[in-house]
C-alpha cells in the first residue's frame, strides 16, 4: 500500500501525539499508548501511525495513491496548529519518491 512518512522535530513528541489521537478520536477510531510511544489514526481512507522518539515525532500514513495528499493534509494541518507555538514543520515523503505536503505555521503574529 502507498505510503508516506514524516519526521517532525521536537523535544515533545510524546505530547503532541497524544493531542493528535484524542482530538482525531472524536471524529474516527484513534488511540494512544503512553507506555508504548505508539498510536494510530483509522481514516475512512488509510491509516496514520504515530510513534513518539527522544528528539521527534515520526508519522507515517498508508491508503490509496490518491488518498494520500488527504491523509497527508488532515494529519499535518491539525499537528502544526497543535505545535505552533513550537514551530513544528510536518514535511512528508512518499514512498514513490513524489515530494508530499510541507506544513508549517505561516500565520503571520500580527494579523492574529
Amino acid at each position: 500500500m502507498p505510503r508516506s512518512e514524516a519526521r517532525v522535530a521536537t523535544d515533545r513528541s510524546a505530547r503532541y501525539a497524544k493531542q493528535l489521537a484524542a482530538h482525531m478520536g472524536r471524529k474516527i477510531q484513534a488511540d494512544w499508548s503512553e507506555e508504548t510511544g505508539h498510536g494510530t489514526l483509522v481514516f475512512s481512507a488509510g491509516t496514520a501511525t504515530l510513534e513518539a522518539a527522544p528528539d521527534a515525532l515520526l508519522l507515517a500514513v498508508e491508503g490509496a495513491t490518491e488518498n494520500l495528499p488527504g491523509l497527508e493534509d488532515v494529519v499535518g494541518r491539525h499537528l502544526v496548529r497543535f505545535g505552533a507555538r513550537d514551530e513544528l514543520v510536518v514535511e512528508w515523503h512518499r514512498d514513490n519518491g513524489e515530494p508530499g505536503h510541507v506544513h508549517r505555521n505561516d500565520e503571520d503574529p500580527a494579523e492574529s
